[in-house]
């Protein structure tokens, strides 16, 4: 066996689906196992998911289902045991791959065999680059500039710089010290006694413990400019009370685990960070509420949606649009015959959110080409998927 692939999956049936359609497209040609890690759903993920993915159709497609919430690193660690393959990948749900992202890795891959762990490119939801993508590691120093802002206020100094790693090239292969557990392919040799990530952490910071090791062990961990979509790399709370305290807490073992000699100077700093940004997230999640009390009753803005696709699933969109009632507008078109500059749209006074693309007339690398011209923050791209007619976004999903 070529490559295991590992998704951990919580209540994200929708996102899960999307990305198994394309991690299926993705394994052409490659001998692949895939295994979803389900952690006590309760959107009836595995019973949605075993509808559309049947054994007979998906001979490769293994299911593990939890009794409770095992956290990340523990449930990932269950099919670490079980895979086979070569490589392994540890895949987020709320991801989209291309038809060659996988080629590209192996290939690359087999051509490094010093290579402890891969990452790639991996986008946002407006087309532009998730800096999430390659890190350094929160050493003391590294800590300190983000925390204290530093890292945002020189974002390509090497010296301030250095959590995301910006005074790199995004468009060459680089060495790296952390990759994201959103995309992390790695040997399975590599990896020691079937178990890769410690299971202390529950939630954040087993990525980083992970590429830690791997190159204290000699490895070298690479960035490979092959792109993918991350949906919720820019959608999570990450001012949320629970992010920080979750985050943070998870910065404070890996400083215990692998910086023992600063323990004693690290760990009031770090608790100041945590109590200091949580209650900053405490007060900002109040005055939310607050204002959200105050607009009860104000009509909501509507979401305006620009659906381009084949004419038969225009007509499915159409109905899908009753339903939900979006302002939305219609294209015949296809990766042949997109519109030039439809992301701008100058012959309407409309200012669309979101670009949603049919899946049976684009492919994803299509999508990112034409994104990938997009200068509005606030457009998004989303798909319509014909299989399940799914209309699927970075912040919603809906069907009929």
């Amino acid at each position: 066996m070529t490559l295991s692939i590992i998704i951990v999956n919580y209540n994200v049936k929708s996102y899960l689906e999307q990305c198994l359609r394309s991690v299926w497209k993705a394994v052409e040609g490659i001998e692949a196992e895939v295994f979803v890690v389900d952690n006590h759903s309760t959107d009836g993920s595995i019973p949605y998911l075993k509808s559309l993915f049947p054994p007979e159709a998906y001979p490769g497609l293994h299911f593990i289902c939890n009794s409770r919430n095992m956290g990340f690193g523990r449930a990932n660690n269950q099919a670490v045991r079980m895979a086979t393959g070569r490589y392994l990948l540890f895949l987020n749900p709320d991801t989209v791959l291309t038809a060659h992202t996988l080629t590209d890795c192996l290939a690359f891959a087999d051509a490094h065999p010093d290579m402890g762990a891969l990452g790639v490119r991996m986008l946002k939801a407006d087309g532009s680059f998730a800096y999430e993508s390659r890190r350094g590691f929160p050493s003391p120093w590294t800590a300190f500039c983000k925390m204290c802002g530093l890292c945002h206020l020189f974002p390509k100094s090497r010296l301030f710089g250095r959590y995301y790693m910006r005074y790199l090239d995004d468009n060459v292969p680089n060495e790296i010290e952390v990759v994201s557990g959103a995309f992390m392919m790695i040997p399975r040799e590599k990896i020691q006694g079937g178990k890769a990530f410690d299971e202390d952490f529950f939630m954040y910071g087993e990525d980083i413990d992970l590429s830690y090791r791997l190159l204290k062990n000699g490895n070298t961990n690479y960035y490979l400019p092959t792109p993918i979509l991350h949906y919720k790399g820019e959608s999570t709370l990450k001012s949320s009370f629970r992010y920080v305290h979750v985050f943070y807490q998870a910065m404070l073992i890996f400083f215990n685990k692998h910086y023992q000699h600063y323990r004693f100077w690290l760990s009031i700093p770090i608790r100041t960070a945590i109590y200091t940004r949580a209650f900053v997230a405490l007060i900002q999640q109040s005055a939310e509420k607050a204002r959200d009390m105050l607009t009860i009753g104000k009509k909501e803005p509507d979401i305006k949606i620009l659906f381009m696709g084949k004419a038969e699933h225009i007509t499915r969109a159409r109905q899908l649009n009753e339903q939900w009632m979006f302002d939305m507008d219609y294209i015949q078109a296809d990766r042949q015959s997109a519109p030039q500059g439809h992301l701008q749209m100058p012959t309407t006074q409309k200012s669309y959110q979101y670009v949603i693309y049919d899946t049976a007339a684009y492919n994803y690398d299509d999508v990112f080409r034409i994104f990938a011209q997009n200068n509005r923050a606030d457009l998004k791209m989303g798909f319509f998927l014909p299989e399940s007619d799914l209309l699927i976004t970075e912040s919603m999903t809906y069907s009929a």
